[in-house]
């Protein structure tokens, strides 16, 4: 039996809805949201599906997900307008806002270039427990004080947790306010979104439950038998604090306690509609709010790092700005000019400049290589819009 989409779509946009409604093919146990913005101004705004599979709980319209590392695209947005403001400088050194960072080679290391995956901290060396990231001056102080893992300026890799607490430090060293709060004053509350970088415990009932495929899990298994140090592998784990999946049935980022810490590499909790909104803001006024300027826009998506990382990995690769993801072959988008961030299991959002719009897919069935449900629906978008 089909799953029964809810929303609408505007149109011409009945093929952005046909290639949604396609997603769900096969995946009874999937829910999903996609909403999408042109000019500020709703345009797809569709869901479906079941929410928890546990008790059959349906996805609506009000339905957040965890968006793991979509939520690096929304720090990306903070450093930005905190550049913008003055407060930070990407060719700056991290030391000149957090000068305890200023040790073990580290003192050179540029706001930039942590941004762009290129401190050489995409691991702890030290093992952490599921504690120690729940404490955020814990996992700071362990990131100032490590010696990269290969030298300043030989290439990037991709820093998947880490990359939270280093734009976070930064944020909480200029503004005085931990990251989650930044966010939520920023962008969150002026644009009337369903967003948090922390979860409050009372929208703790409304949230998605996550599951994994097959295909993901055993992805993961494969790179947990791999010979060490298997720095990619801990990049995901940060050595016993998280599964490689991100989520078990009752643990990872399906606990309440990961959900309400402020995670800001992989813990961001969003509806679709809330991440159209956010990536539209970057582009027009969304409720009277331009988030960035084009001016750092343009600065901010230079590519940055690209091409093999440096603890090598199967092509394609994603090319990177100062934070943001941007097309490329292992994500396209609407072509050049766009930019985001996508998340583990796919979850994509992303803005595109030309056309003035603002995407936002979320989904609780977290696929692996094999997924191309937020690529056939961008493909169909971008034949829409072209």
């Amino acid at each position: 039996m089909s799953t029964v989409i809810h929303g609408s779509a505007e149109p011409g946009f009945e093929p952005v809805a046909d290639a949604f409604a396609a997603a769900f093919a096969g995946r009874p146990a999937m829910g999903a949201a996609l909403h999408v913005k042109m000019d500020g101004q709703t345009v797809v705004d569709l869901w479906g599906g079941v929410a928890d599979a546990r008790d059959n709980r349906a996805w609506t319209a009000d339905t957040p997900s965890v968006i793991f590392s979509c939520t690096k695209g929304l720090m990306s947005i903070l450093i930005a307008r905190l550049v913008q403001d003055g407060k930070l400088d990407y060719l700056a050194p991290v030391a000149r806002y957090w000068p305890e960072f200023a040790v073990s080679g580290k003192a050179s290391v540029t706001v930039g270039e942590a941004l762009a995956h290129r401190a050489g901290l995409s691991a702890p060396r030290q093992t952490l427990t599921e504690d120690d990231i729940l404490t955020w001056d814990r996992v700071t102080a362990i990131l100032a004080d490590q010696e990269p893992l290969w030298p300043i300026g030989e290439g990037y890799q991709y820093h998947a947790l880490t990359h939270g607490w280093l734009a976070g430090e930064l944020v909480r060293r200029v503004t005085g306010v931990s990251p989650g709060a930044y966010f939520r004053q920023l962008i969150a509350e002026p644009l009337g979104v369903d967003a948090w970088i922390g979860l409050p415990d009372a929208v703790q009932p409304r949230v998605a439950h996550l599951q994994v495929s097959p295909p993901l899990s055993a992805l993961w298994a494969d790179e947990a038998g791999k010979p060490g140090p298997n720095w990619p592998y801990k990049a995901m784990t940060l050595g016993d604090a998280l599964p490689a999946d991100l989520v078990t049935a009752d643990g990872g980022f399906n606990h309440e306690r990961i959900r309400a810490a402020e995670i800001p590499g992989a813990g961001g909790i969003a509806t679709a509609a809330a991440l159209a909104s956010i990536w539209s803001a970057t582009v027009v006024p969304v409720k009277g709010e331009r988030l960035v300027g084009d001016a750092v826009i343009a600065t901010a998506t230079r590519t940055q790092s690209e091409g093999r990382p440096v603890f090598g990995g199967d092509p394609p690769y994603s090319r990177w700005g100062y934070g943001f993801q941007l097309d490329s072959e292992a994500r396209r988008y609407l072509g050049d000019g766009c930019f985001g961030h996508d998340g583990a299991g796919g979850q994509v959002g992303f803005a595109d400049p030309r056309h003035r719009i603002g995407f936002g897919f979320i989904t609780n069935w977290m696929m692996g290589p094999e997924d191309q449900r937020a690529t056939e629906i961008i493909t169909a978008l971008r034949k829409v819009t072209s």
